[in-house]
């Protein structure tokens, strides 16, 4: 973060979203649904009541985004069983692709710079006519 003699440097949302996409390749949902078949990692980080309202993709991992460093960090005492590598591809998803950007900026800080995110989110998937499985009440 930029600092000068009145401070941190501030930005809005929309700028800040457009610096962190610069570092690297967002990609759609088929490019998305076909990493997941060569081996990359979905991770869902859509808040619970949109899960079980408008479902969940098939083998995706779910992830609330207050978690998701803790979860993904090979290195982290509270990782996922898939977060195995920073070498791993992961693909997050939102609800419409913008959250998600701000969580791939978190996760390439933490050295899994094959991280990226889904265009339009989960949004997008569902738009695109991927598979969707009903979602279900946490818990």
């Amino acid at each position: 973060m930029a600092v000068s003699a009145d401070g941190p440097e501030r930005v809005g949302i929309d700028e800040l979203l457009e610096r962190v996409r610069t570092g690297y390749e967002r990609i759609g949902p088929q490019e998305a649904a076909a990493a997941a078949t060569d081996g990359a990692l979905l991770v869902d980080i859509r808040y619970a009541a949109l899960r079980e309202r408008d479902g969940l993709i098939p083998g995706a991992l779910v992830v609330e985004r207050n978690e998701l460093e803790w979860r993904l960090d090979p290195q982290g005492s509270h990782r996922a069983a898939e977060a195995v590598s920073h070498d791993l591809p992961v693909v997050v998803i939102c609800n419409e692709g913008y959250a998600s950007s701000l969580a791939v900026a978190s996760l390439r800080q933490l050295g899994l710079h094959r991280s990226t995110d889904l265009i339009g989110g989960f949004q997008a998937w569902r738009a695109a006519g991927l598979p969707v499985t009903p979602g279900a009440a946490d818990g």
